[in-house]
């Protein structure tokens, strides 16, 4: 068997394997190989370089023993998919669910998922979101510490049970998503510096050290990551993309990575005869992300719509610090739910600053919107969700809109297990300063921080999806209402229709309602106490309503906080 591993500035390199170390011989372009006769499936090794380490390999499909331990070789071929007649799934007019492999469910693993697939398919979602899978330091973690990018975490159940869930997924009529983090790398178990220019020598983001796309020696750089996405996509059959915090990419390159990985993805799909989906996660408003490479677009599929959830939140909850404080009053959730964004060249006094451009144009499909998801339930101090009345007309809402809606594990039910923040780093020094960074990167937005310890296990056994929950009345009821909600979105295509110029909606000048029309149809939210009568015709055909309705000569009475779909 050949060991490959980039290092273009090392004098010697040394593969340690099958209890010996053996040189390794430079090639073209920084790369150095060894051809190690016995070595096989499983076979666990490492690399020296320039006398140190030993270090796990860069590529490494294996990490048996955790980020700290060898490399395992790992021969995707072996695996016996039974997916064979899927033919993928397309991401207009779907509908998203995200989690947490770790606390979806008590054992925490892609085995015990995979029992839960039925709710899923009961629920109608077409794709299954997973949150990054890569390996982290110790045995608990959101996944935005990963390293060893190729790997999948053994926590979970190694890169065989990403593939079985996989292969389930696909049996029942789900597509999968995966999140994965391109803008930086974690800060424990990270050992890319000794190998080569993977970094760019400057703090890219909040979160660690922007990644070299742009400098000397970056070409490789690029290969790696859009080698690792091309990995999934290929080889583990994932249906989709999830790229995390792009805006933290810093790549001056006339072609963007961003560019360059969507060529690579089309390529990929026209091969593998199935559309590949890349979502991308951005904070800019620039309708440039999901515009086609073509018309000098970055080619994205999609990409996470920040103005939707912002402006569903503060209806939903009356909350406005923060970013919140644009999104306070209904003329806002009006303008996100027809526009597409709020911010498109408009103040943001968030940021103090005009922020975004208009979205004209971009069918609404390309814009994942959400109610709740991990980062607006998790950077909250105690990870606490909306309550139940809130999530009955915000997924009216929601699931309604021209957009795709995403929900968020539990959701659906209404869990009252928070989600919070949690990692397991393995040095003192990380370990006692997790809670400290975590305020840190919140001051001036919350009035307090009161959140508990993120390496205590006890915060993320809290996290944890309780399942009983769903036999409760309350949490029954509102899982029916969801359920209801995506049916409905999938039997009316006015509830499916992505373009933006053919919603409508219309606000109380008091901010007590909200109709917004889609096509024939009008969804109708009354988010004050009161009841209140809007003017609609004799003979409103009542289509969906969380609260019982009643109609008179003046129109339809619509209960304090509650949602009805209708046609007049």
């Amino acid at each position: 068997m050949i060991f490959e591993v980039w290092a273009p500035k090392a004098t010697a390199v040394e593969v340690d394997v099958m209890d010996g170390r053996r040189a390794m011989s430079p090639g073209e372009g920084g790369w150095w190989s060894a051809d190690v006769a016995g070595a096989e499936h499983g076979t666990t090794y490492a690399f020296l370089v320039d006398g140190g380490g030993p270090y796990p390999d860069p590529r490494s499909r294996r990490q048996p023993e955790g980020v700290f331990g060898p490399s395992a070789v790992y021969e995707h071929d072996r695996f016996l998919w039974s997916d064979h007649d899927w033919k993928g799934r397309d991401l207009r007019g779907a509908v998203i669910y995200e989690l947490h492999v770790g606390t979806f469910t008590p054992e925490g693993t892609f085995a015990a998922a995979v029992q839960k697939l039925e709710h899923l398919v009961e629920l109608c979602v077409d794709f299954v979101e997973l949150m990054p899978v890569a390996p982290v330091p110790g045995g608990r973690n959101w996944g935005y510490d990963g390293v060893d990018l190729y790997a999948v975490n053994e926590t979970y159940g190694g890169p065989d049970g990403l593939k079985t869930f996989v292969d389930a997924c696909h049996r029942a009529g789900i597509g999968v998503i995966l999140d994965v983090v391109y803008n930086h790398l974690g800060p424990s178990g990270n050992f890319l510096r000794p190998f080569g220019p993977y970094f760019a020598g400057f703090e890219g983001s909040y979160w660690g050290e922007a990644v070299n796309l742009d400098g000397p020696g970056s070409d490789e750089v690029r290969r790696y990551l859009i080698g690792n996405a091309v990995q999934w996509l290929r080889d583990f059959h994932i249906d989709g993309l999830r790229l995390d915090a792009v805006h933290a990419l810093h790549d001056k390159r006339a072609k963007h990575l961003l560019a360059e990985l969507s060529e690579e993805v089309d390529a990929l799909a026209c091969f593998v005869g199935r559309p590949l989906s890349l979502i991308a996660e951005s904070d800019l408003n620039d309708p440039r992300m999901v515009r086609p490479l073509e018309t000098g677009g970055l080619g994205m599929t999609a990409q996470w719509d920040d103005d939707v959830h912002h402006a569903l939140h503060c209806a939903v909850s009356g909350e406005s610090h923060g970013y919140y404080q644009d999104f306070a009053r209904l003329p806002a959730l009006a303008k996100a739910l027809a526009s597409g964004v709020l911010h498109d060249g408009s103040y943001s006094s968030f940021r103090g600053r005009a922020h975004g451009r208009s979205y004209a144009g971009v069918p609404g499909h390309r814009l994942v919107a959400c109610l709740q998801n991990h980062d607006q339930i998790g950077n909250r101090p105690q990870g606490d969700r909306l309550p139940i009345p809130a999530l009955k007309l915000g997924a009216g809402l929601l699931l309604t809109s021209p957009f795709t809606p995403m929900l968020f594990m539990g959701e659906e039910w209404g869990a009252r297990s928070p989600f919070l923040f949690f990692s397991d780093h393995v040095e003192p020094r990380l370990r006692e300063t997790e809670a400290e960074r975590r305020e840190r990167e919140f001051v001036g937005f919350w009035p307090a921080w009161d959140a508990p310890d993120p390496s205590q296990e006890e915060t993320f056994l809290a996290s944890k999806l309780d399942w009983s929950e769903v036999k409760e009345e309350a949490h029954w009821s509102l899982l029916c209402w969801y359920r209801d909600l995506i049916a409905l979105r999938k039997a009316l295509p006015e509830l499916s229709d992505p373009r933006l110029d053919r919603v409508r909606v219309e606000t109380d000048p008091h901010g007590a309602w909200l109709i917004m029309w889609r096509g024939s149809l009008a969804v109708l939210v009354n988010f004050a106490a009161d009841s209140v009568t809007l003017p609609l015709a004799p003979g409103t055909i009542v289509l969906a309503s969380d609260e019982p309705v009643t109609s008179d000569a003046e129109g339809v009475r619509l209960p304090g906080q509650s949602l009805l779909i209708c046609r007049p």
